[in-house]
């Protein structure tokens, strides 16, 4: 008899639906039939039972948070079944060690953390009989039924199970480490908080901070522009002035002096050019690519997308959505037509079909079995639904995954780019550009709004040498822009792209093949911590780092920490570890000598720490258990009533309020900047503050002094 373990009761269901069963306490007993002669019994784990031993089980003086302890370093790593899941793990080593069971089929996810939650779980119950390995990307019947007829033997699978414990072992290493280091190095400074450190965590976070930082110090420039109208024989079209490719002039003056010569001045066509530009269809999607899609498109989390794609997995409706492959093997294609002739049939597809292309079995750009890795791409399964009947989210993703199908099958989209060059008087050059649809092509199926592009406009057929007029000729006044913060989409491509931020070209090729900061597994947990961790903020999609953040980032500053670059080591390290070309324990070896080292590192770097530009008033308000300050600082005088003016955390309010409801208060963050208490003291005492960079409104950005007028703040422009 054999013993089916699933990682989760919805995915262990899902096994047992193709087969006739009895469901038990916490598990099933499934009936004889020709895949399993004696009948099987299925149970399941709920994600993670056991868990690494916290450092007191090792020795109990590392309870104690102290610098002289540290590196914390076990001989060797064990684990523990977690407290609250003891029950079902009584359940699963009660089934192992059933006299019946001769076999045990690990049914984990297919990929290192399935292998890893199964194998950690059989090794607690002190497991001795044989393994088998289910390894399957659609919980179908049909492909469950398969799986189970094409199992591997567990020594195939081992060596994914020691990457992903060396993972984990080493990630518990760094973690401990740095963040005591670092926490108890900086409560040294008077900031009592703790501070979170993690190998992919802090190097993510450390990109975030380095944007913020260029926003900051982005020092906004005038710049002015000259536009033209023209009449060239009736036909009309506008042009921006330009010299050496460069439209913007600084000096306002001499832009004046260019319109003024141009205006009303005979115009000739010097050049026309015409680029045609083809645009195949987009890939597949893999988990990355649907997360920064239904960001842009709905203003999903990367999580929120990855938990509904998971419900639509389990349902059978969508192929494994943990992926990193973008293509399919020549066995899924061969299903492509039977599964789109079934979703032909629902209103929200009908209308692309019939499609241009009856199959892609033959096309490279999806089909291409040596880059399909533990899973292929995201993508309906046969096993269709009409989106109509499921939830809202749930229709918008399968929509996303069902559509991207037609689109492969769609021809490419083609455009005329034209660009016209006009001289005026035989000295000043213009340029016009603009945009032709020849083909819509695969875009009828997948709209895309592009971002406006104000310099394109539909030009009229024009021939070089052709002769006009310039009719009107403007200066537009214009500010250089800071770069943008990140959405949180884009916070998922740039974690999994980190390898262009590491200097070293053959680290930069590590990066790219072993998907950058994280995996496509992982990236979206990440971002939650650091939500959680009181280290970024998302407002309307957008993603700001905290003070504490800043404070962190200055704090780890240059080390190898904040840098991709100990990632990109590792993952090469640790793909070999899952392929059997490098050892465990030689990997371990190394990350134990950096764990010193970064502890080293800490302390020699602490001397030279300097917070004074960071607010650290607020850090520490979210720590659980945190105790607040017992006497807030007065920043200066209230206005209203005389009053002391202290931190209220999010913002600065007057500390009578209780007394006599004085309701004086200023915002921590006035149109996305950080005002100080700096700000608030020198606001205090002299009625205004210095001049303020980088305050933003509607995507522009200026910079401006506050004042108190009649107890009110305000802007006050230098003139």
């Amino acid at each position: 008899m054999k013993l089916i373990i699933a990682e989760k009761p919805d995915q262990g269901m899902k096994l047992a639906a193709p087969f006739s069963f009895k469901k038990k306490d916490s598990y099933v007993e499934i009936a004889p039939n020709s895949i399993f002669p004696k009948g099987a019994f299925l149970t399941w784990a709920v994600g993670h039972l056991c868990e690494l031993v916290p450092p007191e089980e090792y020795n109990s003086s590392w309870k104690k948070w102290d610098l002289a302890m540290l590196p914390i370093i076990p001989d060797k790593f064990q684990h523990r079944v977690m407290k609250s899941k003891w029950k079902q793990f009584k359940v699963i080593k009660d089934l192992v060690h059933h006299p019946n069971v001769t076999e045990i089929i690990m049914a984990g996810d297919a990929e290192r953390e399935g292998e890893a939650i199964v194998r950690i779980i059989l090794k607690q119950c002190g497991n001795k009989k044989p393994l088998k390995r289910l390894w399957i990307s659609s919980l179908t019947e049909n492909a469950v039924k398969q799986g189970f007829q094409k199992l591997l033997e567990g020594k195939e699978t081992e060596t994914i199970y020691f990457e992903a414990l060396s993972r984990a072992c080493a990630d518990w290493l760094i973690g401990m480490n740095a963040s005591r280091a670092y926490t108890l190095l900086i409560q040294k400074k008077g900031i009592k908080d703790v501070f979170s450190v993690g190998r992919v965590q802090t190097p993510t976070l450390a990109l975030i901070v380095k944007r913020e930082k260029e926003i900051e110090n982005f020092q906004s420039k005038d710049f002015w522009e000259i536009v033209a109208e023209f009449n060239i024989n009736g036909k009309k079209f506008h042009g921006k002035w330009h010299k050496e490719n460069e439209t913007r002039l600084d000096n306002e003056q001499m832009a004046e002096r260019i319109r003024a010569f141009c205006e009303g001045k005979p115009a000739v066509i010097q050049d026309v050019e015409k680029e045609r530009k083809e645009y195949l269809p987009p890939y597949l999607f893999n988990l990355s690519s649907l997360q920064a899609t239904a960001n842009k498109l709905y203003k999903f989390s990367p999580k929120k997308t990855l938990d509904i794609a998971q419900k639509l997995y389990v349902k059978g409706f969508i192929s494994y959505p943990r992926s990193d492959s973008s293509f399919v093997t020549k066995e899924e294609a061969a299903l492509f037509k039977t599964t789109l002739a079934k979703l032909s049939s629902f209103d929200s597809f009908q209308s692309y079909f019939p499609l241009p292309k009856a199959s892609i079995e033959q096309d490279r750009r999806y089909v291409n079995e040596k880059k399909v890795t533990d899973h292929y791409a995201i993508i309906p399964t046969e096993q269709v639904v009409d989106p109509a009947k499921l939830q809202a989210d749930e229709r918008k993703i399968y929509e996303l995954i069902v559509k991207r199908l037609i689109a492969a099958h769609y021809d490419k989209a083609i455009y005329d780019y034209t660009t016209i060059h006009t001289k005026v008087d035989g000295r000043a050059d213009f340029i016009s550009k603009g945009k032709e649809q020849i083909e819509l092509g695969w875009r009828q199926v997948i709209f895309e709004r592009e971002e406006k592009n104000e310099d394109e406009q539909l030009l009229p057929s024009l021939q070089q040498g052709e002769q006009g007029i310039t009719e009107q000729v403007k200066v537009k006044k214009g500010q250089t822009q800071p770069p943008k913060r990140y959405t949180e989409g884009q916070l998922i491509t740039l974690m999994k792209t980190a390898g262009k931020y590491v200097e070293d070209q053959e680290l930069q090729a590590v990066l790219k093949q072993t998907e950058g900061l994280g995996t496509e597994a992982t990236r979206a947990g990440i971002i939650s911590i650091l939500k959680d961790r009181n280290y970024i903020e998302v407002k309307k999609n957008v993603v700001y780092p905290t003070q504490k953040a800043m404070l962190l980032i200055e704090a780890v500053g240059n080390t190898i920490l904040a840098s991709p670059e100990m990632t990109a080591k590792w993952e090469q390290r640790l793909q070999e570890i899952g392929i059997g070309k490098a050892s465990p324990q030689q990997f371990m070896d190394s990350v134990k000598k950096l764990s010193n080292k970064i502890v080293m590192d800490a302390m020699n770097e602490e001397k030279g720490w300097d917070f004074s530009q960071i607010d650290v008033s607020s850090i520490g308000s979210s720590f659980p258990g945190a105790k607040p300050p017992k006497k807030s600082r007065s920043l200066g005088k209230c206005p209203i009533c005389s009053g002391s003016i202290v931190d209220k955390g999010t913002f600065y309010g007057c500390s009578n309020y209780k007394e006599n409801e004085c309701k004086f208060t200023v915002s921590k963050k006035i149109l996305g900047k950080n005002i100080t208490q700096k700000n608030i003291s020198e606001l205090l005492k002299n009625g205004k503050t210095e001049k303020i960079q980088g305050f933003k409104k509607d995507d522009k950005t200026f910079d401006a002094k506050l004042q108190l007028q009649a107890g009110k703040v305000s802007f006050l422009f230098e003139k």
